[in-house]
């Protein structure tokens, strides 16, 4: 499988909040262990209320300030900044910017055929009320 993946090349998710390329995962690298995701949001956008059931995560803000949620508690991180989120764990990830936002998504272990899996829950009590 891959062992370089060059920008051009990342195959990338077009959606509603942004966009996501696919730098490690089983169909890219044949991981088993680390899917990587490239996450740009787009402004005033995000990643609403969701968890891993599976997968524990670790997020790296690159690029712009987001509004980061784990569980119940609200941090801003900043290029450099990183948050842990245990498996199983809600959390949500918004750019308030008016530029677009960078975040880098470690998940382990591989879940599923794209080594990915989500739970939305943003329309479920107490997520849906949090942002008010």
């Amino acid at each position: 499988m891959k062992r370089f993946l060059m920008q051009s090349e990342t195959p990338r998710d077009q959606l509603d909040w942004g966009s996501l390329g696919w730098l490690s995962n089983p169909p890219e690298t044949g991981s088993k262990f680390l899917t990587v995701i490239d996450v740009e949001l787009l402004p005033g956008n995000g990643h609403d209320f969701h968890k891993h059931p599976d997968q524990e995560e670790s997020i790296v803000c690159v690029k712009g300030t987001v509004e980061q949620w784990v569980d119940q508690e609200r941090r801003m991180l900043n290029p450099g900044d990183a948050v842990y989120i245990p498996a199983d764990c809600v959390h949500a990830t918004f750019n308030e910017g008016d530029e677009p936002a960078k975040v880098l998504a470690i998940l382990g272990p591989c879940v599923g055929e794209i080594g990915y899996e989500v739970e939305e829950v943003a329309d479920q009590a107490p997520w849906s009320g949090l942002r008010g």
